[in-house]
C-alpha cells in the first residue's frame, strides 16, 4: 500500500468515525467503533472495519445492519468533509470487527484455565497432607 492511500485510508477512517460519533450516535446503539479503513489502489472504495459493542450478537449484529443501511448517508457527510482532499468520494463498504469480542472469549477461556489449575493445586496440596 503506498503512503498516498495509506493517509486516504487513515483519513477516511478518522472522518467516518467522527461522523458516526457526531451524527448517528443516538440512532447506532450500543456504540460502534471505526477500528480500521483499508483502500482500493485507485482509491475508489473503502474497506471499513466497525466494531459493535453489545451484550449479544444478535444485537451486535442488529446495530451493525443499521450501520449498512445508513451508508448511502455517512458517505454524504464524509464527502462535504474530505471533497477537498480527495479527488474522488470513495465507495464505503463496512465489515463487522469481531476482535473485540474473541479477544473476550479467549480471556474467559484462560480465566477458566487458572481456575482449574488452581483447584488441581489444591486438590493435590489436600491429598498430599493426608
Amino acid at each position: 500500500m503506498s503512503i498516498h492511500t495509506k493517509r486516504v485510508a487513515e483519513l477516511v477512517q478518522r472522518e467516518v468515525a467522527r461522523i458516526l460519533q457526531r451524527e448517528y450516535s443516538d440512532q447506532l446503539q450500543p456504540m460502534v467503533t471505526i477500528t480500521r479503513a483499508r483502500m482500493t489502489g485507485d482509491l475508489s472504495v473503502a474497506y471499513v472495519h466497525a466494531s459493535v459493542m453489545g451484550d449479544s450478537k444478535k444485537q451486535r449484529e442488529a446495530t451493525f445492519n443499521q450501520l449498512k443501511a445508513l451508508t448511502p448517508e455517512i458517505r454524504d457527510h464524509l464527502a462535504s468533509r474530505i471533497r477537498h482532499k480527495v479527488r474522488e468520494i470513495p465507495e464505503l463498504q463496512f465489515f463487522l470487527d469481531e476482535s473485540f469480542q474473541r479477544a473476550k472469549r479467549m480471556e474467559s477461556l484462560f480465566d477458566r484455565i487458572r481456575e482449574e489449575r488452581e483447584r488441581r493445586e489444591d486438590s493435590d496440596e489436600t491429598s498430599d497432607d493426608a
